[in-house]
């Protein structure tokens, strides 16, 4: 089995760098799919209320017969939930569902920065889980520079994360920058750009010249940068290929014919104008 670093955050809670990410997976595929990662070693599990697969995660996770502490476990704030009286609500709900007493990361999954309800009095609330200890840290999710300003200078507690979109056609350099500057780290979703990557010849090239699929070789620039992933998929065999990705490394020759790919092209929505209320 791998020996998948720990990451630790600015509050010194330890991450393992490499997670299995749920967004996507249907409900009834979910149990088996955690299951599954956490027997080829996965020691972190990524998920959300909105996601509609929180239940099944616990379940995944209990039939892996793994000790809680052995598992990181991350959740995130449903959208309609941002008000300062439905933050505690929205946790208690996720941990139910979990069937967890605490979680070990809990992010607000959008800023929104369009709806009635400012995201400070949200992440004041969010604070105020961490101090009841409903979650070992908090971070957030999607947050931009301007966004993660408002909170530095309206409220006391920094970020652990921020979760944004990463991939080498969005590399993201200078919020990844601000991030590392103000000691949040940063987690990379959609890290292989829901697949529009692995086609790419400069990552062929790379993938061929050192072995390893054109998945491994970008998670694993993305490893390599010091981000955290959480590639997702259902099929075992990708699952596993997945997760072997510290047996080999890349060049800095690589890294950079890889990172120069950058396109500021986005799979998800831009969080500066993303408002969607579920």
């Amino acid at each position: 089995m791998a020996n998948v670093p720990n990451i630790t955050l600015n509050n010194g809670v330890e991450i393992p760098q490499l997670g299995f990410g749920t967004y996507q997976i249907e409900p009834e595929n979910t149990r088996e799919a955690v299951k599954t990662a956490l027997e080829v070693g996965y020691r972190h599990i990524d998920t959300a209320e909105m996601y509609g697969n929180e239940k099944e995660v616990g379940e995944g996770f209990r039939d892996s017969g793994l000790a809680r502490d052995e598992v990181f476990i991350t959740s995130k704030l449903n959208n309609g939930f941002h008000a300062e009286a439905d933050v505690a609500k929205a946790i208690d709900q996720s941990l139910a569902d979990l069937q967890l007493e605490h979680l070990d990361l809990f992010l607000i999954h959008w800023p929104l920065p369009g709806i009635d309800v400012d995201f400070v009095e949200t992440w004041k609330a969010m604070e105020q889980l961490y101090r009841d200890g409903k979650a070992r840290a908090i971070g957030v999710s999607n947050f931009q520079t301007n966004h993660l300003n408002k909170l530095r200078d309206q409220t006391d507690i920094t970020p652990a994360v921020n979760q944004i979109e990463v991939h080498p056609y969005l590399t993201q350099d200078e919020l990844r920058a601000y991030n590392a500057e103000h000691s949040i780290h940063t987690e990379a979703w959609s890290p292989i750009a829901q697949g529009k990557v692995l086609d790419d010849p400069a990552i062929v090239r790379v993938a061929e010249r050192v072995g390893r699929t054109p998945a491994q070789v970008t998670l694993r620039w993305a490893i390599q940068r010091g981000d955290i992933v959480f590639p997702k998929s259902v099929t075992r065999s990708r699952v596993e290929e997945n997760f072997a990705l510290f047996d080999f490394e890349l060049s800095q020759d690589d890294i950079t014919a890889i990172s120069t790919l950058n396109r500021d092209e986005r799979t998800g929505p831009n969080p500066d104008t993303f408002n969607m209320i579920p």
